[in-house]
């Protein structure tokens, strides 16, 4: 095999991806069909998952396969699971990419409910899909692979928006700890670490910050991108290529990494 065919993953993977019917999620999902896996995704909303059904029926055929459910719900997990086995008969890789952006505000005006919503999704979740998938990924004919999605704020202080930084970090902790744990069993893991990623989530998040801090969101806009070394966000694309590359012949050697594809988010 050469250097370059090393750079493309294994026709054939089993791949589970979490709130992998929009957004980030979806990017990587049809990059993983592109490379000839196979693809089972979850989501909570039931308007992203009907889009990717309708999208995946007018195709030739169903390249991904869907369940609704609420990633913070153990049972809903369990259906997942369910799903996956009868649609995928094994896995190979898990993206525990789902999540979201929790509170904006000062420790002292956050909500309690908030802040466990945000660990409920951001952390636990994370856990009961590693749990379940381990015994598959055991299985898995050239070693399992975890990819967890983590966040630049999972490596930089993030004020304001103190949840969200605290469960991407851990999800560090936890990336590291099972690579540790799972090594032995040919199971690699690895967090990405995305930046500031183009789309409706940033416009959220910026227009929150904004009247946090009572600016324009041209203005707060601004200091994102003054913060990062490129000076630009990062594409939806390129995380997606980062997690093929993880699970490709090329990335065989590296496990227990929190990659950050970022441009190099100075600060938050």
């Amino acid at each position: 095999m050469t250097v370059l065919q090393m750079l493309k993953p294994h026709a054939g993977l089993r791949v589970l991806i979490t709130g992998g019917a929009s957004g980030i999620g979806l990017v990587i999902a049809r990059a993983f069909i592109d490379a000839g896996a196979r693809v089972h995704v979850c989501d909570a909303s039931p308007e992203a998952i009907d889009e990717l059904t309708k999208a995946e029926a007018s195709a030739e055929c169903n390249a991904i396969t869907s369940t609704l459910a609420d990633v913070s719900d153990k049972e809903a997990v369990e259906r997942v699971f369910v799903d996956v086995e009868r649609e995928l008969g094994g896995l190979d890789v898990l993206v525990n990419n789902a999540g979201i952006a929790g509170p904006t505000g000062g420790i002292d005006e956050l909500d309690a409910n908030e802040w466990e919503q945000t660990v409920d999704v951001n952390l636990n979740a994370q856990f009961y899909f590693a749990r379940r998938a381990v015994p598959l990924l055991r299985d898995a004919h050239d070693g399992g692979t975890i990819i967890a999605l983590s966040s630049v704020a999972g490596r930089l202080g993030y004020a304001f928006r103190t949840p969200y930084a605290a469960t991407k970090w851990a999800v560090v902790g936890m990336t590291k700890s099972l690579a540790i744990e799972l090594g032995p069993s040919n199971i690699r893991v690895n967090a990405i670490q995305p930046g500031i990623v183009k789309g409706p989530r940033i416009e959220r998040v910026i227009a929150a910050r904004a009247q946090q801090l009572n600016l324009s969101y041209e203005e707060m806009e601004k200091q994102y991108l003054a913060k990062i070394s490129l000076r630009r966000m990062t594409t939806p694309e390129e995380v997606a290529a980062t997690a093929l590359f993880l699970c490709s012949p090329a990335g065989s050697g590296i496990s227990g990494q929190a990659i950050s594809v970022c441009g190099n988010v100075e600060v938050l």
